[in-house]
């Protein structure tokens, strides 16, 4: 039987000198987000590039490819884009992740799982023939099945579901990472992805059975993210 806790993610904040938290076991129970600030994250250096920020996004009516972010939300919000990634202080391993993603038109994001490995989000409405660097894609690894994403500037709901790798106790991998099940907005990408290893431009670019944390790219295009949630899962 498989357990679970969740995990609310509401709202993000850069929290200098603070030790990392252990891996979340299945059986623990932590909020990492208040919706007022960016507590429990992080981001990559410089910190000073860092465009994210707490509001209510919306698509700028004037320019589709930039996104407006208000005052009065809890959304993550990346308005500008070319800036920097930002990750949970906290560490996981097998889990289930379910987060809705805004696009605006053109864009580029990406959902890093352990830190190291990409569901891509990225502004591919209306595009037939798809690649590994379409929206929904396990970047590098597969493209989507279909292309389930809805126009840009609307919300887009993703669920992932992931196996982190296995190590004996020399710390050789014995078995890799896997992406047993990816669905956007309801439809089926996914199905036992296996990574061969990271994607590039994780946070380490290594393996480890110390689990890792829940990365947003933002070093690309503008996009906000809301209702992230975290479930911890002990798998065999």
């Amino acid at each position: 039987m498989i357990q679970c806790r969740m995990l609310t993610l509401v709202a993000l904040a850069c929290i200098s000198n603070i030790s990392t938290p252990p891996i979340t076991a299945a059986d623990e129970k932590l909020t990492l987000l208040d919706g007022k600030d960016l507590s429990g994250w992080t981001t990559k250096e410089p910190k000073s590039r860092s465009h994210w920020r707490i509001g209510k996004p919306s698509l700028n009516p004037i320019d589709k490819q930039q996104i407006i972010a208000a005052e009065d939300g809890a959304a993550l919000i990346n308005a500008e884009g070319r800036g920097v990634d930002i990750y949970t202080l906290q560490k996981f391993s097998d889990v289930r992740i379910e987060l809705e993603v805004m696009v605006p038109k053109g864009s580029n994001s990406g959902i890093y799982v352990m830190g190291e490995y990409e569901v891509q989000v990225f502004d591919s409405f209306g595009k037939q023939d798809l690649n590994g660097g379409d929206m929904g894609a396990i970047y590098g690894a597969a493209p989507p099945r279909t292309n389930a994403q809805t126009e840009p500037g609307t919300w887009n709901k993703y669920v992932i579901d992931f196996r982190a790798p296995r190590f004996d106790s020399t710390g050789a991998r014995t078995e890799k990472a896997k992406f047993i099940k990816v669905e956007l907005n309801g439809q089926i990408l996914h199905e036992n992805v296996e990574m061969n290893g990271p994607t590039p431009s994780g946070v380490t670019g290594k393996e480890t059975p110390a689990g890792g944390p829940l990365m947003l790219q933002g070093d690309h295009g503008p996009v906000a993210y809301r209702n992230i949630t975290i479930r911890a899962i002990k798998r065999p």
